[in-house]
């Protein structure tokens, strides 16, 4: 059984041609967002919208757009909200689930890198999309300002203090007062 999409937004390929140029805006509501919450272990997520357009290029599909999300995830040390706000322009290309990009067609990539996502050849969903270039946009280990505080009373030391040069300083340290 699989998990069903949070955030669904279905785009039919054979209805590309309909859209033309158009921008395309889509925003996740409070249910979608509480869902995500949950699947991404977040404390919060407010704001998760998008604009997009679709054209189809050589029998694959891109999507240029942009993401904003405001969103908090526990710290790693504390556990305490960290706020984000997410605010990027994104690029994504679909492909045939095959992998096999169509004949004659040859991937290079420069500096607009992009995402690949496999998809049917009948359906893309751009809100699963979204969710997930939000999900690679977060930081991977949020800290709260008060975090080295925190660590410090937990006994936990610094990656100064637990060098191999500062373990050294202090033998040193501890041999030069046995001398005096």
């Amino acid at each position: 059984m699989t998990n069903p999409i949070e955030f669904s937004r279905p785009v039919r390929t054979d209805q590309l041609g309909k859209l033309g140029d158009s921008l395309v805006t889509i925003s996740a509501n409070a249910e979608e967002r509480a869902a995500l919450m949950r699947r991404f272990s977040l404390l919060a997520l407010d704001l998760l919208e998008a604009d997009y357009r679709l054209n189809a290029e050589s029998g694959t599909i891109m999507a240029r757009g942009h993401v904003r999300a405001e969103l908090a995830q526990p710290c790693v040390a504390t556990g305490l909200a960290v706020p984000e706000r997410i605010d990027t322009d994104f690029v994504l290309r679909f492909v045939l689930e095959s992998g096999e990009p169509p004949e004659g067609e040859e991937l290079e990539l420069d500096a607009e890198d992009c995402d690949t996502i496999g998809y049917d050849g009948n359906v893309i969903d751009m809100g699963e999309a979204v969710a997930e270039t939000v999900a690679l946009a977060m930081d991977p280990y949020p800290r709260a300002a008060e975090a080295d505080a925190y660590l410090r009373e937990a006994g936990v030391m610094t990656e100064e203090q637990a060098s191999p040069f500062a373990a050294l300083l202090g033998m040193a340290r501890a041999d030069k007062g046995k001398k005096n």
